[in-house]
């Protein structure tokens, strides 16, 4: 639930393809400066959640940053709100996203975020902490779409 008085379903909606090409572009990249450097500007890309968002209960445990993350679906698919106080988690957010806005719970389900980062050559590059904020991220994802179901 969303405590804003704006309609979910303009809240939640599908992502600009500003992100998708930028995550085209960190997969595309040479570098690990390359690619750190496009997930700080995915970072910025993805729009920020108004402080009535940053609440404790909407908060991802296991992030060494702050990071918030909201669900909704609409019929079968899922969309997600979230933000970190972090640029570089908010890019990696960004990613995530990229991959499982607007998917539905069995494509969200199957959804293995270390195989995608190794697609996109990041696996490795992020510190331990990184990587289990990383992972909780991707099982809260993973958990609300489950959780809608049942």
């Amino acid at each position: 639930m969303s405590p804003s008085k704006i309609p979910e379903s303009q809240l939640f909606t599908v992502l600009p393809a500003e992100l998708t090409s930028a995550v085209t572009q960190i997969e595309q990249a040479k570098s690990w400066q390359d690619k750190y450097r496009h997930i700080m500007l995915l970072g910025k890309q993805l729009p920020a959640l108004t402080d009535e968002f940053k609440q404790d209960n909407a908060q991802v445990k296991g992030c060494e940053s702050q990071a918030w993350l909201y669900h909704h679906q609409k019929n079968d698919q899922h969309f997600y709100l979230a933000d970190s106080d972090a640029r570089i988690v908010k890019g990696l957010i960004a990613i995530l996203l990229v991959a499982t806005q607007g998917k539905t719970t069995e494509q969200i389900s199957q959804f293995e975020v270390t195989d995608y980062f190794d697609r996109l050559g990041l696996s490795g590059q992020l510190s331990p902490s990184r990587t289990n904020g990383l992972n909780a991220l991707a099982e809260a994802i993973k958990r609300y779409a489950k959780e809608s179901v049942t």
